[in-house]
């Protein structure tokens, strides 16, 4: 009888859509992720799931899947709550790859997955004796919902998605950064993220062009910054490729404090660096197509008061028609 290999879980994971076929293995990583976890008062319905009932999840709302080498590692199957909402289920991680960060991939990868399908938000439960779950969730910007009197041992969790749009060409990003420009003021910061090429610059020229900017915007990799004044009144623009700085201190070194309340800031390449310099800020992140086309679906999303009441899906969809999308 052949023996079970060990998981090399120094690989790193793969994510992707989970498909009909992999119904019966998800069954099984459910089963051993909640099999592995305390005994629950009252117990998880989680060994119930079956090869049918993964499948039936399936085709109702779909699913993320994380491999490493031959085998799933990790699944989340969406659901939807009602119209615009989603809801996660089974949330698993196979015990053999515990504590190697490939919940938070797949949280991304469902959330990313949940905003295209047209979500803007996601909710969950968690089990109110399991802290350490209900912790998980919170620090990756989960926040905790009302209680429902009916499930008191239930934590409910909720966080907003942002909105998804695939832009076909390089005119349709320039395009979406002119309409964003109209909704931009002093003071706002703009994190736009993206793999070499994906167009983050591109997107800022259509930015600089909505706040009338003449001059020619490009990529300020070398210079670290770049400040653009605008010839109609609208806000200057300051441009900051943070790619070759290694976190928050050495964006502090810029001095952007000096023009942050007066100027439009974004920053390439921001992600875990230019958090810190605001708590409102504008998160865009651009992904590439998986078939290596000139599409781009690019993830909109704001984060505190200041953009809790602007339309961010009206204004980000009006800029590609949807027959323009993938």
């Amino acid at each position: 009888m052949p023996q079970p290999t060990t998981p090399d879980v120094s690989a790193e994971p793969q994510l992707r859509v989970a498909e009909p076929r992999d119904a019966a293995e998800l069954a099984e990583v459910i089963h051993a992720a909640f099999g592995a976890r305390p005994p629950l008062d009252p117990p998880s319905t989680a060994g119930n799931e079956t090869a049918d009932s993964v499948l039936a999840a399936l085709a109702a709302g779909g699913g993320v899947v994380a491999e490493i080498g031959d085998r799933i590692a990790g699944v989340v199957l969406i659901g939807t709550a009602r119209p615009g909402v989603a809801h996660w289920r089974r949330v698993s991680v196979h015990p053999d790859f515990w504590r190697h960060g490939i919940g938070t991939e797949l949280v991304a990868a469902a959330e990313e997955l949940a905003a295209e399908q047209g979500h803007h938000r996601v909710e969950l439960v968690a089990r109110r004796e399991v802290a350490s779950l209900v912790g998980f969730w919170q620090r990756r910007g989960y926040t905790v919902e009302p209680d429902d009197p009916d499930q008191p041992w239930y934590v409910h969790l909720a966080k907003s998605l942002p909105t998804a749009v695939w832009i076909p060409t390089t005119e349709r990003m320039r395009e979406l950064g002119r309409s964003l420009a109209d909704v931009l003021a002093p003071g706002d910061l703009v994190v736009a993220n993206g793999d070499l090429g994906a167009g983050k610059t591109t997107l800022t020229q259509g930015i600089g062009e909505g706040l009338g900017i003449s001059e020619t915007v490009i990529s300020p990799t070398f210079v670290l910054s770049r400040v653009h004044r605008s010839t109609t009144g609208r806000p200057t623009l300051v441009h900051v490729d943070a790619y070759r700085l290694s976190g928050p201190d050495e964006l502090e070194d810029l001095d952007l404090d000096a023009t942050l309340a007066e100027a439009v800031t974004v920053v390439e390449w921001g992600a875990g660096v230019a958090e810190p310099m605001a708590e409102d800020r504008l998160h865009i992140d651009i992904l590439r197509s998986e078939d290596g086309g000139n599409s781009r679906l690019v993830l909109v999303r704001g984060v505190g008061p200041r953009w809790a009441e602007v339309d961010l899906a009206q204004i980000v969809r009006a800029a590609t028609p949807a027959t323009e999308g993938q």
